[in-house]
């Protein structure tokens, strides 16, 4: 069955394949084991006042948003939109000069407060197309003399607590200058904490569903002042069953016709457009290179490694690219957690990061992979889509995503707008059957890689397993049939 498989995928048989035959067998059989390294201690800066946005909402400080975006030659400057002097403050001190694409279709369209409903690839700039066009409305034209207490002038929602932070990051700088209140909500956080960001007011909301909607049940804010509202990765909020509460939410705002809408998604599906002309004001749809399904500057790559061969594939594909600022995506919890074992067990600064892992947490390694203190960051789809981390160079399907989308949203996060990047994907056992659906959703072959006894690394160590959590202890001593002895297998399944 495996010979068929690796004949219809390349043509060839396993045995064709340049496998060396100085890898190491199967990590659990070796005899090596070596203690998780230590982290490095880290200092304790002072906790922040608990009625600060900081305190409740710890956005990741990655500074101003950096420019690694492409701008056409021609494209369009900020300085041409006649903006408010506050508003151009913090552009500039985001450094931005020229537009890109996705700028310079929607200001046109968005500065005269039309509705727009925008579709580009993530990366692309739209953040920063929907954040000045809310910043221009919020500052020139006043909010509602009636605006009972409590009432946001904007809210943005975004589908994952990650992309609200980033979009939270971005709207700080470029808003820095307004005298904007900034409220930023999302779960896995203290509940109370967050709410005080509203005690003394806010004006803009950014934040996911679950957590915005909570608050709104609680009276914490009002909707009927609405100004501008923002839908960021509307196909995303679909896919995680958002879309009925947030119809909710829109109607209890001021009528389209008296608000702005704007709302972006990587495709506009059916009912992403259904979503738009029945809950916005006849919004103009901008289109930026609809039919290019792949980053056209991203290397792809697929090596066909035997089960045994992943590990010490990847490691020495790490050590010879010298890795930084890397993301490997994995199907499962648990092999995300083997593979940070394994990496950290073989000097290479990993973690991994699942919807398992609590947000704080999850906020601290986001920002030491921004920083480039974390040079590989292991993945679930969790944090595939919606977040924008400039200069990644690699990214490593160790396990073939099972949905096609999800290998576009995984590579998409090298090869931002313009810039290079690899996307290396390994075909192994387990998941090589999903390789030919995600060729033809793309619309073209991956290019083949061959393993030599270059690229694999000789002396890798793998340390103990961790315990599964659902397996109960094994009583010592002999009988007990049935059960399977061996290694399991490395690199496959485990627990979603």
């Amino acid at each position: 069955m495996i010979i068929k498989l690796f004949k219809k995928l390349f043509g060839g048989s396993p045995q064709q394949q340049a496998t060396p035959q100085t890898s190491p067998p199967a990590d659990a059989s070796q005899g090596h084991s070596a203690p998780r390294p230590p982290r490095k201690p880290r200092s304790r800066s002072p906790k922040p006042a608990a009625n600060t946005p900081a305190a409740a909402a710890k956005p990741v400080d990655t500074g101003p948003p950096k420019r690694s975006l492409a701008v056409a030659d021609d494209a369009p400057t900020y300085a041409s939109f006649n903006l408010h002097p506050n508003l151009a403050r913090g552009i500039a001190d985001a450094g931005f000069e020229h537009c890109t694409a996705i700028q310079a279709q929607t200001l046109p369209i968005a500065l005269t407060g039309k509705d727009v409903a925008g579709q580009a690839q993530t990366g692309t700039g739209k953040t920063a197309a929907f954040l000045v066009s809310m910043f221009q409305t919020l500052l020139t034209k006043p909010a509602r003399e009636d605006r009972p207490a409590g009432s946001l002038r904007a809210i943005i929602i975004a589908p994952t607590r990650e992309l609200a932070v980033q979009i939270h990051n971005d709207a700080l700088v470029l808003g820095k200058h307004t005298g904007l209140k900034l409220a930023c909500v999302f779960g896995g956080v203290d509940y109370e904490k967050q709410r005080r960001q509203f005690d003394d007011g806010a004006d803009v909301l950014i934040g996911t569903p679950g957590r915005i909607i909570d608050y709104y049940r609680q009276g914490v804010y009002e909707l009927t002042a609405i100004q501008v509202v923002v839908l960021d990765e509307a196909d995303r909020m679909f896919d995680l069953g958002f879309i009925d509460d947030i119809r909710k939410l829109l109607r209890r705002m001021p009528v389209p016709a008296e608000r702005q809408s704007m709302l972006f998604s990587a495709t506009l599906s059916q009912r992403v457009l259904e979503l738009a002309y029945e809950d916005m004001n006849s919004p103009e749809t901008v289109r930026i290179e609809p039919d290019r399904i792949t980053a056209d500057k991203v290397r792809q790559l697929i090596y066909f490694p035997a089960m045994e061969e992943k590990l010490p594939l990847l490691i020495g594909l790490l050590r010879s690219a010298e890795a930084h600022r890397t993301m490997v995506f994995v199907n499962t919890r648990r092999a995300a957690d083997r593979l940070e074992d394994v990496l950290r067990a073989n000097n290479i600064n990993a973690q991994a990061i699942s919807g398992d892992v609590p947000q704080n947490k999850r906020l601290r390694y986001l920002k030491e992979f921004h920083s480039g203190e974390l040079a590989v960051l292991i993945a679930t789809d969790v944090a595939s889509r919606g977040l924008h981390i400039p200069d990644v160079s690699h990214v490593y399907n160790f396990d073939l995503p099972q949905d096609c989308a999800d290998y576009v949203h995984r590579i998409g996060r090298t090869a931002r707008a313009g810039t290079e990047g690899d996307a290396i994907s390994f075909g192994c056992e387990d998941y090589a059957h999903c390789l030919p659906e995600i060729e033809t959703y793309i619309g073209h072959k991956v290019p083949r890689g061959t393993i030599s006894a270059e690229i694999i690394a000789t002396d890798v160590v793998f340390p103990k397993r961790r315990p599964r959590e659902d397996e109960p202890p094994r009583r010592s001593g002999g009988g007990g049939g049935g059960t399977r002895r061996g290694p399991p297998r490395s690199g496959g399944g485990g627990r979603r």
